[in-house]
């Protein structure tokens, strides 16, 4: 089987129906649509339906347990495709477990270098103001762009959050979400948010995690490993629509953050490889904004500025500590035109390290 995940109205089902066309007799099930959900349950499909396309059937209790039954006994009839907007790539050891049966594939927002063959001048300014869901991205009106983005946090929220996790207070979850907006690319304090929403420090952990698994917003992790005084147990948040972020910068840093995180994702999902996103910072006051690693290993440092071309000096010094061959060291400029080589560090204009693969 192959599972799609991402965030609510990235492009799912579109791409889910794009993959049909390609199969004979394709059938297509939305667990959201009383009369699908009837039929999905009932199992009403033929053998000549060669593919299965199950969308949002994670809302369904009991789907691990109902889809392992479908593939075992189905699987030499039907391709299966199942997408969904919360996390799927759940391993569990009980009767039920789907490991070994199926492949999860992450899909995110447009970033930068899958725009790259149509490109336009006005792309890249386009994506920092919109974002990169695919319905305010292509908006003919900043109007549209503003309701959309309303009306999808409050589906989120109301919807697809309240339909899979036994909150008591939506209310109190709408706050989190306005506070951390306050906080992106900032190390959390989860002390500071519970005092605010008065609640417990674990409520205020486990409604995060919540929020991780509904794809509103993701975690990026200090690195640690081989330096000294390094800051181990912070973490800063970003959102997977950058355009929450409340000021320039933060949303700069944001959207930065998630064409880093998309590039792991599929390094991980296509590629095979363990591939992930951090931040560096130590206690004494030195601070690098992303380091992504293959296994582990430091492979690009990126210090992220709107104007300044003076290389970071935390980037020049984290640089120099991490002394890794494989790793090189960028400082990325949003008002930049032409590339600069300061020694070792690279500084580029943005959108040109987006334009093109590492």
């Amino acid at each position: 089987m192959v599972f799609i995940a991402g965030p609510r109205q990235v492009g799912k089902t579109t791409l889910a129906k794009q993959i049909m066309e390609k199969f004979q007799n394709p059938l297509y099930f939305n667990f959201d649509h009383p009369e699908d959900r009837k039929n999905l349950i009932e199992r009403n499909w033929k053998p000549e339906n060669e593919i299965l396309v199950f969308d949002e059937i994670h809302k369904w209790r009991n789907w691990k347990s109902w889809l392992k039954g479908i593939y075992d006994k189905e699987k030499d009839q039907h391709k299966i495709l199942v997408t969904g907007s919360a996390r799927m790539d759940v391993y569990r050891k009980g009767g039920d477990s789907l490991q070994g049966r199926y492949h999860h594939y992450r899909l995110n927002p447009f970033t930068f270098g899958e725009l790259t063959s149509q490109i336009q001048e006005s792309f890249f300014s386009l994506l920092f103001e919109r974002g990169g869901f695919p319905e305010p991205f292509l908006s003919k009106t900043n109007r549209n762009v503003k309701r959309w983005k309303k009306e999808r946090m409050d589906r989120v929220v109301r919807e697809d959050i309240f339909s899979l996790e036994n909150l008591k207070s939506l209310f109190q979850l709408e706050i989190l979400v306005d506070l951390l907006k306050d906080r992106v690319g900032s190390p959390l304090s989860i002390r500071s948010l519970a005092e605010d929403l008065s609640v417990s420090h674990p409520t205020v952990e486990s409604w995060i995690r919540v929020l991780e698994s509904m794809y509103v917003i993701f975690r990026v992790t200090p690195y640690s490993k081989k330096l000294n005084r390094a800051v181990k147990r912070e973490y800063k948040i970003y959102f997977y629509d950058w355009t929450e972020a409340t000021s320039e910068g933060a949303r700069l840093e944001n959207m930065v953050a998630l064409h880093l995180l998309a590039s792991c994702n599929f390094k991980e999902d296509v590629e095979g490889e363990r591939s992930s996103l951090h931040f560096l910072k130590d206690r004494d006051g030195h601070e690098v904004d992303f380091l992504t690693t293959i296994d582990g290993k430091p492979t690009s440092l990126i210090e992220v500025k709107k104007s300044d071309t003076s290389p970071s000096r935390s980037l020049i010094y984290f640089h120099n500590k991490l002394d890794e061959k494989q790793c090189k060291s960028y400082q990325l400029i949003y008002d930049l035109k032409n590339e600069v080589l300061h020694h070792t560090i690279y500084i580029l204009p943005m959108e040109r390290y987006f334009s093109f693969e590492e």
